[in-house]
């Protein structure tokens, strides 16, 4: 079975100069962050010092400005330059890394039917999330064929009716707005025909700074004047969610400052946080911990695959149900933070996971 995986790259150019391949640059200026020393930083990516010093000063020349500051007794340091740079490429692998899943997926299907005929798979269309993507780290670490593709839950589930693919992954807050949430997707499933499985339960809530510096602490803040937003892109089932509770809360989106900025994935959001670009984002609690962010929570929800009664039978869909259902599994959700893997891998009804008004 192959496997394709796709990265994303980006250079820097000016008039004068030739392109600046930046995969190098960015692997060192990240290790020199990490251990406070150029010399350690080119030996931990197997490069020279030599090499890693023409390098900076190369960069340094083209941008005119300086990327480390080094004082005694403190080490090396990156400059804010250096740091913008690197926040740079953590914003372009959160926004791209979904969608080169997706077309991984698509280049590994492609080749493997060229090589073995046409052999069956798991279709797997799904909101992107981080138990998500450790499910397809499991899939694959088993061998199992499957066919991702990240799309919006209202998107996946209405592909699920098409029969385009075998399970769709989407999420529901729980409490006031579980109702009409539910009632969303409720349009594309059949109570007789379909099945629910629990995935997990995740928080969602808002991203601010280390330390809260501009002091939020709930959504009526958004429409402050001194804080800038960053949306999930409309489709999504986090801004569905976001609108819903702005809706409840009596906000209306044309008082928040940057609400029409959207990212398409939950780290990307962070990311832009992270990097000043933001104020205040929304999203669920795993990239705020992994950034580094203070996160607020305001609201838990369920995440669920969609799939056909009759699906349940087949071997392959029988091989994932196993898979969501290992301790191993489970364990790899709780490691998330703001997860919850009490009931992963338990199949629901509809009227179980709803109730009958749904």
């Amino acid at each position: 079975m192959y496997k394709v995986t796709i990265r994303p790259h980006w250079e820097i150019t000016t008039d004068a100069d030739a392109p600046l391949d930046t995969a190098v640059l960015l692997q060192l200026l990240t290790a020199i962050q990490k251990t406070g020393s150029i010399a350690q930083g080119a030996q931990a990516i197997g490069l020279s010092y030599r090499y890693a010093w023409g390098l900076l000063r190369d960069v340094e020349k083209l941008f005119g400005d300086s990327l480390m500051d080094t004082g005694r007794g403190r080490g090396t340091v990156l400059t804010p330059l250096a740091e913008k740079l690197i926040w740079a490429d953590r914003r372009v692998a959160a926004r791209l890394s979904p969608m080169l899943e997706s077309l991984s997926s698509e280049l590994e299907r492609e080749l493997n039917r060229m090589s073995a005929g046409k052999s069956k798979a798991v279709r797997l269309h799904a909101s992107h999330g981080f138990a998500v993507a450790a499910l397809l780290a499991e899939i694959n670490k088993a061998g199992l064929p499957v066919e991702l593709r990240y799309r919006h839950s209202s998107d996946a589930v209405a592909a699920l009716s098409r029969q385009e693919c075998d399970l769709a992954g989407f999420h529901v807050p729980l409490g006031e707005f579980e109702q009409s949430a539910a009632a969303v997707y409720a349009q594309w499933l059949n109570r007789k025909t379909h099945r629910l499985i629990h995935l997990a339960v995740r928080s969602q809530g808002l991203f601010v700074a280390p330390g809260n510096p501009k002091d939020v602490h709930g959504l009526k803040d958004l429409t402050r004047d001194d804080l800038r937003f960053v949306n999930r892109q409309a489709g999504s089932g986090t801004r569905m969610l976001l609108e819903l509770m702005l809706a409840g809360a009596g906000l209306s989106p044309k008082d928040i400052k940057g609400y029409e900025n959207a990212e398409f994935t939950h780290s990307a959001v962070a990311a832009y946080i992270a990097s000043g670009m933001a104020e205040v984002g929304f999203g669920v609690q795993t990239p705020a911990a992994r950034f580094g962010l203070e996160f607020i929570p305001l609201v838990r929800e369920r995440y669920f695959f969609a799939v056909p009664v009759a699906a349940l039978e087949d071997p392959l869909v029988q091989q994932v149900i196993t898979i969501l259902q290992s301790a191993s599994f489970r364990q790899d959700v709780e490691a998330l933070a703001g997860y919850d893997a009490t009931d992963t891998g338990k199949i629901l009804s509809l009227t179980e996971a709803f109730g009958s008004s749904v």
